[in-house]
C-alpha cells in the first residue's frame, strides 16, 4: 500500500500574499491500515489517527461522502459502496522523497511508453439531466433549500490485461491538471488518484487551539483558447452576480460550521470572489480562516466542517437529502475528503474533486467474464433557482475535458528558422510559447528554453535550418534541427473536404500549437505534387493551412482568415499584420476562387505564392 501526496505548503490565497510553494513526498510500507465500515466505526478511526500522529506518525487516507451520518444524523446519503470503506488511512514512520518518474511524466520515453486511458461514458442524457435540474428548481421554489450541488458520474471499464500503470495514469492526470491538492492512494486493488485544486481544511493547532483556513470553490466559467475570449470570461465571472451568489451561499455555510468549533469573533472572510485559472475553467475561490478551541481534534473538525458545502448546497442537509433523491448512487470517495496527518497533528485534506477512483474486479468462481478495472469520475455543479439546465450541462462538460487531454500525451511546439546562427522572429516565438504553457498550466523555464535555443544555434553558424523546439509539462525543452531546402513556387494546395469546428473541442490545440497534431493529420489530402491543405470551418470560413497561414489579394489588397474563425496566430502573420502588410477579413471560397494572388506563408517558409490545384 503506498500513497503519493503533492500539495501546497499553505492555502493558495490566503491573506499573506507570498506564492505558496510545494510538498511532495512518497509513502510506503505502512505499520497499520485503519478502515471504518460502519458509520458508528468513523469517529474511532479518526481519534486513532490522531493518536498515531501524535506519536510521530504521518496519517495518509480518506473518508467518503457517505460516512457524514456519523456525524450527524440529519446529513443523509445513500447507502455507502458496499466493498469501499466509509473511512481508511494507513500509518507511516515517515515521508520519503518523490520519485523522480513521476516528475517529468512528459519525457519521450513516457510519451512512447503511455498506456491507452479508457474511454469514458456518462449514464445519462441531457434531457434526463434536465430533468433533474428542474425538480431541484422545484425544491427550491418550495423553499427546501437555496442551493442543490447536483453530480453525475462518468464510468469506464477495461480489462485485467490492459496495461494498468498507475504511476503513468497519476502522471498523465497531473499534466493534464496541474497544481492544486494532488494525491495518489494505491490500496491495490483499489486506487485513488485525485487531481483536485480545491481546500477543504488546513488544521495547525497549537497549545491555544489552533488555525484553521478552508477554501471553498463556487462559481465556474469555461476556458477558452483566444487569449482575448478567455481574459473575458474570467472578468465576467468575477462580476458575475449570479456566480457571487453561490459563492456567498457556500462561504456563509462555511463560516456557520466553522464557528461551531472556533473561538468567538474568530471565524474572517480573508478573501472573496478570487477567480483562479484551471486549465479547462475559471474558479471562483474564497478563503476563511479561524482559531479553533482548545482542546479540538480531528473528529471534532470532521463532525463540524463534513462534507464539504461547496459539494453539497445549502442549508447542508436539506441539500443532501435533495442530493439522494437526485443522484441515483453513492458518491464514495468523490466529494469526501482526502489529504494527510503530519506527525504532531496538523492536517491538510482536499475536496476530491477531479478525481479518478479505481476498482479492480475479479470474476467469480464458474464464470466466463474475465477480471477487469472499473473507473469511476464524479462531476457537478451548484444548481440554483436561476440555473439553466443547458449551461449547467456544458459546465459538466468544460470540467471534464482534461479527462480528453489525459488521454493523449503533448507537448508544446514551436517551429523557427535559424538563418546563419540567427533564428527569425525569436521573441515572437518564445512569447506565444509562454502564452501557451500559462494556458496548459505547462511550467515554463525561460532561461532554460534560451540555453536550449542558443545550444543548438552554436552547432549551426552557416545555412538555414528548420528547428523544431518542445517544451514538456514540467518545463524540459529540446531543440532539433533539420536543414531546409528551397521551396518551389507557386506551391500547390488543395482544400480539405472535413471541415473544422471553431469553437469545439478540438479549437484548442489550432489556437495553441501542440504536439497533438491528429486534428490536422485527419485533414491533410496528399496528393503527387500537393504542397499542403487548406482548412475550412463549420460556416464554410476558410482558416488556414496545416503548416502555415493563408493570404489572398482582393481589390488590391492583401487579406488574411480572422482568428476568430479557428486557426493558430501564426508569429509571420503577426509580424505583417503590425506592419500593416495584410488585413484580417472573413473569407470564404468564393472569396478564393476570385482572388487576384494567393500565398502560403509562415516564419520558416516565408511568404511563398500559392496556386489552387485541379
Amino acid at each position: 500500500m503506498r500513497a503519493f501526496l503533492d500539495f501546497p505548503t499553505r492555502p493558495p490565497g490566503d491573506s499573506s500574499g507570498a506564492p505558496p510553494t510545494r510538498w511532495r513526498a512518497q509513502f510506503a510500507d505502512p505499520l497499520a491500515v485503519l478502515s471504518a465500515w460502519r458509520l458508528d466505526e468513523v469517529d474511532d478511526v479518526l481519534r486513532q489517527v490522531q493518536a498515531h500522529a501524535r506519536a510521530g506518525f504521518w496519517c495518509v487516507g480518506e473518508l467518503a461522502y457517505e460516512a457524514a451520518g456519523a456525524f450527524d444524523a440529519a446529513l443523509v446519503t445513500h447507502a455507502a459502496q458496499p466493498d469501499w470503506p466509509l473511512a481508511r488511512f494507513a500509518v507511516y514512520a515517515q515521508a520519503l522523497a518523490w520519485p523522480q518518474d513521476l516528475t517529468r511524466p512528459q519525457s519521450p520515453d513516457a510519451v512512447e511508453h503511455a498506456p491507452a486511458l479508457p474511454k469514458w461514458r456518462l449514464g445519462i442524457s441531457f434531457e434526463e439531466y434536465a430533468a433533474r435540474v428542474e425538480q431541484a428548481r422545484a425544491a427550491m421554489a418550495a423553499g427546501e433549500c437555496y442551493q442543490v450541488n447536483l453530480t453525475e458520474a462518468l464510468q469506464a471499464r477495461f480489462s485485467q490485461s490492459q496495461a494498468m500503470d498507475g504511476a503513468a495514469w497519476f502522471a498523465r492526470l497531473r499534466s493534464a491538471q496541474p497544481g492544486g491538492y494532488q494525491a495518489w492512494l494505491d490500496w491495490d486493488g483499489q486506487q485513488v488518484l485525485s487531481l483536485s485544486p480545491e481546500l477543504f481544511f488546513d488544521w495547525r493547532p497549537d497549545a491555544a487551539g489552533g488555525l484553521l483556513t478552508c477554501q471553498p470553490m463556487k462559481g465556474t466559467a469555461a476556458r477558452h483558447a483566444d487569449p482575448m475570449q478567455d481574459a473575458q470570461a474570467r472578468e465576467q465571472l468575477r462580476h458575475s452576480g449570479k456566480e457571487q451568489a453561490e459563492n456567498v451561499m457556500i462561504v456563509d455555510l462555511l463560516r456557520n460550521d466553522m464557528g461551531r468549533i472556533a473561538q468567538p469573533g474568530s471565524v474572517q472572510v480573508s478573501r472573496l470572489f478570487d477567480v483562479q485559472a484551471l486549465p479547462t475553467v475559471w474558479q471562483m475561490t474564497s478563503t476563511l480562516t479561524a482559531r479553533t478551541r482548545a482542546g479540538m481534534g480531528l473528529s471534532e473538525l470532521f463532525a463540524a466542517l463534513f462534507p464539504c458545502g461547496s459539494v453539497t448546497g445549502a442549508p447542508k442537509a436539506r441539500a443532501m437529502h435533495w442530493i439522494r433523491t437526485l443522484e441515483p448512487c453513492a458518491r464514495g470517495v468523490y466529494c469526501g475528503a482526502v489529504g494527510v496527518v503530519r506527525p504532531g497533528g496538523a492536517a491538510t485534506f482536499n475536496v476530491p474533486i477531479r478525481t479518478v477512483t479505481l476498482k479492480r474486479d475479479s470474476s467469480g468462481p464458474g464464470t466466463e467474464t474475465p477480471p477487469h478495472w472499473q473507473a469511476h469520475f464524479g462531476v457537478g455543479s451548484a444548481i440554483t433557482f436561476y440555473a439553466e439546465p443547458l449551461a449547467e450541462w456544458r459546465e459538466l462538460a468544460a470540467k471534464t475535458r482534461f479527462l480528453e487531454r489525459a488521454a493523449q500525451v503533448f507537448e508544446l511546439l514551436e517551429t523557427l528558422r535559424l538563418e546563419d546562427g540567427r533564428y527569425v522572429l525569436r521573441q515572437e516565438h518564445l512569447s506565444r510559447m509562454a502564452a501557451s504553457a500559462r494556458y496548459f498550466g505547462f511550467v515554463w523555464q525561460i532561461d532554460a528554453v534560451q540555453s536550449c535555443l542558443q545550444a543548438l544555434a552554436n552547432q549551426y553558424p552557416q545555412g538555414s535550418y528548420r528547428v523544431r523546439l518542445t517544451c514538456s509539462s514540467a518545463g524540459q525543452p529540446a531543440a532539433q534541427a533539420v536543414e531546409l531546402e528551397p521551396s518551389p513556387e507557386p506551391v500547390i494546395f488543395n482544400v480539405s473536404e472535413m471541415p473544422v469546428e471553431s469553437q469545439g473541442r478540438e479549437q484548442e490545440f489550432m489556437v495553441h500549437k501542440t504536439t497533438r497534431r491528429a486534428h490536422y493529420q485527419i485533414r491533410l489530402r496528399p496528393a503527387p505534387g500537393v504542397f499542403d491543405t487548406l482548412l475550412i470551418n463549420e460556416r464554410g470560413e476558410l482558416t488556414e493551412f496545416t503548416r502555415g497561414n493563408l493570404a489572398l489579394k482582393l481589390d488590391g489588397r492583401w487579406l488574411t482568415p480572422a482568428l476568430h474563425c479557428g486557426l493558430l496566430a501564426g508569429t509571420c502573420r503577426a509580424d505583417r499584420l503590425a506592419r500593416g502588410e495584410i488585413t484580417e477579413a472573413v473569407l470564404d471560397l468564393a472569396d478564393l476562387r476570385r482572388a487576384d494572388e494567393l500565398a502560403f506563408f509562415n516564419s520558416v517558409r516565408g511568404w511563398l505564392r500559392a496556386q489552387l490545384g485541379s
